[in-house]
């Protein structure tokens, strides 16, 4: 066992809280009860419901959904302001991809930028069966080339809200992003969906320049924040020629009586959000894509990756009200934190600055949202857990400032993936790639990879953790020293999502069914510190896994073009990879 992180695979036979009547082989079973999903029955879908364990059953729609994204680079001003950005098909953010659960994804993406690879992550998405399309560059496979096309496959197993992503260094701080709604029940009832809402940092200097200083260990202070990729800035008496203005605030109108659905993701490159509408109260009923119990509050901590859906009643007066993104100022400094805002209108007629105010108390933690709020409706416990290895992340100073997790900081080597060394048959992989292994001792029973990372570095530094390929149940996430046992875990219907927090000078326990054989990043999400190096990869069920001779073909034809490009690339690698 390599040493850094706390690494842990348990069996656990009949793991699920859902309590199944046993049922005579002779009886006579009903058909499944169909249902409408609408405004009064969101928890229902056709067959299906939100009491479906999504992890075994999936609706068969036999419906393809196709997308065409092109990745472009091109002058933006989103608040005003104009630089270079990176967008698909021209916009920030890039189109909102829609689909329904079951349904089938086929996404063509087109790199037409000059001087860049890319490829393109979505976020949260199991990919069952399907580690090929995952999209991170050095693992899953090789990057798209400029004037190269990909074409992405796979099914829709899981519903709610998320986004997809640039995972190719630092390029979805340059607005290489967009949104994805995935249509299914939910938990409690709305009458109109808003689609995705994102919350984001903003510099006016472009990332990989800032990447010059954030790589020697500081981060950088970021100039304001847009909301769904718009904002202002002030330009009054500014003597820079990229000063234009123009800029506006992201509005939208209530009907006083209807509750709306918004699905809120952080996107940033480092900043935590405590989202908040002024005089109304949130209804959370999904995190990530987990669908949970209910419960109100005046506002949403959100860390970077992590997605919740929200309810809002107009039960307000009517007039004007500021939604604010919240900028949690003791997690990373901006230029602009208190500007970061839209507007909510009662009349869509209206033109004028809100002048209401907020009551909520400002948020000095960089943690999630409380643990105990966060329970999922598809109750699902984790059971015995016989082994613990302890390990760490720390940091180093070679060059620049790199983070270590498992003993070394992932380097990635971007022509010769992770899986195209699994197709060759390997069984070492280099070191700088971070490879732990994990495969079930039996086929009989459910069994769990349990990952426990412990923040050693005394910084005191918050990291929120994305683990590709699955959902993970979140036994613990607290201050202080692992003991080494399972004392402090919680097994018993735990959060479950795929970004989690861990604590400065603290400990995340992270629970996972070995279930997706296929080569899965876990990874902070700040960027710099992906960037840095802060990943690893879970290499799982190595025999088992499995690409059709179609499929292999993408991946084969995708890395002999990147390969025939590098010898005239323009931007040579510069940080891990992802």
């Amino acid at each position: 066992m390599r040493q850094s992180l706390f690494f842990l695979l348990a069996a656990v036979a009949g793991s699920s809280a859902l309590t199944i009547p046993h049922v005579h082989p002779e009886a006579n079973l009903l058909p499944r009860q169909s249902c409408e999903n609408s405004a009064t029955s969101r928890s229902c879908w056709g067959n299906y419901s939100i009491d479906t364990n999504y992890y075994d059953e999936t609706p068969d729609t036999g419906k393809t959904v196709e997308y065409w994204l092109s990745v472009e680079e091109g002058s933006c001003a989103p608040d005003g302001y104009t630089r270079t950005c990176m967008t698909f098909n021209g916009t920030v953010p890039g189109p909102t991809l829609i689909a329904d659960w079951g349904d089938n994804l086929v996404i063509h993406v087109t790199n037409n930028m000059q001087t860049n690879g890319t490829s393109i992550h979505w976020h949260g998405l199991r990919q069952l069966g399907t580690t090929e399309y995952d999209g991170v560059p050095g693992v899953s496979q090789c990057p798209i080339a400029p004037g190269d096309t990909m074409t992405y496959k796979f099914r829709v197993t899981q519903y709610g809200s998320t986004w997809y992503h640039s995972h190719f260094s630092l390029q979805y701080a340059e607005g290489l992003f967009g949104g994805m709604i995935l249509n299914g029940p939910a938990t409690a009832d709305y009458d109109e969906d808003l689609g995705t809402l994102f919350l984001q940092d903003w510099s006016h200097i472009e990332a990989f320049t800032l990447w010059n200083t954030a790589k020697l260990g500081a981060p950088p202070t970021l100039d304001t924040g847009l909301i769904n990729g718009t904002n202002t800035f002030d330009c009054s008496g500014s003597t820079d020629s990229n000063c234009v203005g123009g800029g506006k605030k992201f509005e939208t109108v209530f009907e006083s009586g209807k509750k709306y659905r918004f699905r809120v993701i952080n996107i940033a490159i480092e900043g935590v959000f405590q989202f908040s509408i002024d005089g109304h109260t949130l209804t959370v009923i999904g995190t990530d894509l987990v669908p949970i119990v209910p419960y109100t509050t005046d506002s949403v901590q959100i860390a970077i990756g992590q997605r919740y859906d929200i309810i809002v009643e107009a039960n307000a007066a009517s007039g004007d009200y500021w939604l604010r993104g919240g900028w949690v100022t003791t997690c990373a400094t901006n230029s602009n934190p208190d500007g970061m805002t839209g507007i909510v209108r009662y009349d869509a007629s209206s033109t004028s600055d809100p002048t209401s105010t907020s009551t909520v108390t400002a948020s000095t933690s960089c943690s999630d949202e409380p643990y105990a709020s966060l329970v999922p409706h598809l109750s699902l416990d984790v059971g015995n857990m016989p082994t613990i290895t302890s390990e760490d992340l720390s940091f180093t100073f070679d060059s620049y400032f790199k983070w270590t997790i498992n003993s070394s900081s992932l380097l990635l080597d971007w022509a010769e993936p992770t899986l195209m060394k699994v197709f060759n048959g390997d069984s070492i992989f280099p070191t700088e790639y971070n490879v732990v292994a994990v495969q079930p001792s039996s086929s009989t029973a459910t069994e769990w990879a349990v990952l426990v990372i412990q923040d050693t570095t005394g910084l005191g530094l918050n990291h929120p953790i994305h683990l590709h390929g699955h959902d993970f149940w979140v036994l613990a996430q607290t201050t202080g020293m692992f003991d080494g046992t399972a004392s402090s875990f919680n097994t018993a219907n735990p959060p479950r999502r795929d970004v989690a927090t861990l604590p400065g000078n603290g400990y995340l326990a992270l629970a996972f069914q070995l279930d997706n054989p296929g080569a899965w990043l876990v990874h902070c999400h700040i960027a710099w510190h992906a960037s840095q190096g802060l990943s690893l990869e879970f290499v799982e069920s190595e025999s088992s896994i499995s690409v059709d001779s179609a499929d292999q073909t993408v991946f084969t034809n995708t890395c002999n073009t990147w390969n025939s490009y590098i010898p005239t690339e323009v931007w040579p690698q510069d940080d891990s990879g992802i």
